[in-house]
């Protein structure tokens, strides 16, 4: 059976003679784009990520990438290869690769069936580190806002048992920000270090106010005489009561801002919007209509 043989200069979409910043550069470039963690779900994005942790990993270390320009083309007809005279001691270590399954049958191939005299990673049974896995939290919006330790209960696998873990919450964490629990995640092999677990946060609706991405929206509901002549009101906040003035005149739809008061942190914190509907009660009575009847009159308005 053939080999498969990558061609890491095309996948980081750099020359043969590029510099090892300029291959840095190209494959921070494509790994932010092409980030698990932005592309949920998408298997074509999760395997351009491992090709290009892969092709990253030989072309930034020069001893590597010699190797690579030197016996690379050789490979696509694959496994004939026998290692030249004092290659027997090269010792070869590669990393994690950030969660990916592993190399390319090209380089498989190079170590895997004849390792004999090799201190390396490569071929069957070689270590793996664990698997980054993703959760979701549910979180009130008070405990997103003040933050502090909350213990969460994970469901197992099949055969495996549920568990607790006593997270921090830093305080204003927003919804979808991820919340990285080192080690936490799927165990790694032979050795190698478990994965991270992360949690993905979500805040649960609240009964009193609602989300404008860092902002706190709360709906203040004024009689039309308070719109008019101005009222002092108390109204809650994620950090307790306030006093708050609002001017005569107030019309419904008006906001209010309570600078500092909405989610995140220093100066990505968020306020609170205060925004001001007015309830106009019906003439319930006769002496009721006759006021409104006055009222109208002395502003101006018109006679039905």
């Amino acid at each position: 059976m053939g080999v498969e043989y990558k061609d890491y200069y095309k996948i980081l979409g750099v020359d043969k003679s590029a510099s090892a910043d300029e291959v840095n550069k190209a494959y921070k470039k494509l790994a932010r784009k092409h980030h698990p963690d932005l592309n949920q779900g998408d298997k074509k994005s999760e395997e351009r990520f491992k090709d290009l942790n892969e092709a990253h990993e030989v072309l930034k270390d020069p001893e590597k990438r010699k190797l690579y320009d030197t016996l690379g083309p050789n490979w696509q007809d694959g496994q004939n290869f026998r290692r030249p005279p004092g290659f027997e001691n090269v010792r070869f270590e590669f990393g994690d690769m950030g969660g990916a399954s592993g190399f390319s049958d090209f380089f498989e191939s190079l170590f895997g069936g004849d390792a004999q005299g090799f201190s390396g990673s490569f071929g069957a049974g070689r270590a793996h580190r664990g698997r980054d896995m993703e959760a979701g939290l549910t979180l009130t919006l008070e405990e997103a806002f003040h933050g502090g330790k909350k213990t969460v209960l994970l469901s197992g696998g099949s055969g495996t048992a549920p568990r607790s873990l006593e997270v921090n919450i830093p305080a204003g964490i927003r919804s979808g920000a991820r919340i990285r629990l080192s080690g936490q995640g799927g165990p790694g092999s032979r050795g190698a270090p478990s994965g991270d677990l992360l949690l993905k946060v979500n805040i649960a609706v609240h009964p009193e106010f609602s989300l404008d991405d860092a902002d706190v929206l709360y709906d203040l509901r004024l009689q039309a005489w308070d719109a008019a002549l101005g009222v002092r009101v108390t109204i809650p906040t994620l950090a307790g009561k306030v006093e708050l003035n609002v001017a005569p005149g107030a019309s419904s739809g008006k906001k209010l801002r309570l600078r500092g008061k909405g989610l995140g942190s220093g100066k990505n914190r968020g306020d609170q919007i205060v925004r001001v509907s007015i309830d106009v009660p019906a003439a319930a009575s006769q002496e009721t209509r006759r006021l409104w009847e006055a009222l109208r009159k002395a502003a101006g308005g018109a006679d039905l």
